[in-house]
């Protein structure tokens, strides 16, 4: 809760609470054990300060939202449980869709695609159709190509230097850049516990191409990190 409030103050617009790991290798857990580690921290600061949270339970969603949740981020892209989709559109709270190939225990085994780019922006298209003929009308979607989802570093690459397609979908972009693994595939020996640096150079890159969102970890390192840059350019 502290680190939550940390964060807020530091400069966060919104806090992303979770109670399953979906990081490559971990597996699925029970709806019951995911609920109770997040119910109290959810109804502690639900109403203090406004909370995104990270669940592909239909189940968790709706429990989170009657607690005051203002987002809903599905790492499964609304395929992991059926009922999402008709909760979210009950409910008509804005949604983050990502992308990711396969399951989290399995998603980083050899991902492939014929090409990475068009392939997710096909996703995103079909998704898009798919929620509008399911009568989700409003416009409060968030789409996420879900860098380290299911690619390798070539793949998180080539959606990072062309992030600015997706614009062309009409919906703002959200991208989990912080802490990631190509920052280490990058860097080599210079790799470090938090990687700042690589996720610092590389927010300020997606910032840069017009990217809404961030997903970040260390809020106060890289909202500096951008005051600076953003002076340096202005005065120039």
């Amino acid at each position: 809760m502290k680190h939550a409030i940390d964060l807020f103050r530091s400069g966060a617009n919104l806090i992303d609470i979770g109670g399953e790991s979906t990081r490559p290798g971990s597996e699925a857990i029970k709806e019951k054990i995911e609920w109770r580690r997040i119910n109290k921290t959810l109804k502690l600061i639900g109403k203090k300060i406004p909370l995104s949270l990270d669940t592909r339970k239909s189940n968790i969603m709706e429990k989170g939202i009657l607690l005051g949740v203002k987002l809903i981020n599905d790492v499964s892209g609304l395929e992991y449980d059926p009922k999402s989709i008709d909760t979210l559109k009950h409910y008509k709270i804005p949604f983050v869709i990502q992308h990711s190939k396969g399951l989290p225990k399995n998603m980083q085994k050899k991902p492939s695609y014929k090409n990475v780019l068009l392939d997710v922006y096909d996703y995103f298209e079909d998704k898009i159709k798919l929620l509008r003929s399911k009568g989700i009308k409003h416009n409060n979607i968030i789409i996420d190509p879900g860098i380290g989802f299911g690619k390798n570093l070539k793949h998180n690459m080539t959606l990072m230097q062309n992030i600015s397609i997706f614009h062309s979908l009409g919906f703002p972009i959200l991208v989990g850049n912080s802490r990631k693994r190509f920052i280490k595939n990058l860097c080599g020996k210079n790799d470090s516990k938090f990687r700042i640096g690589g996720t610092i150079s590389s927010s300020i890159y997606l910032i840069m191409q017009g990217v809404q969102v961030l997903r970040i970890h260390d809020v106060n390192e890289l909202i500096q990190g951008v005051k600076v840059f953003r002076e340096i350019v202005n005065k120039s």
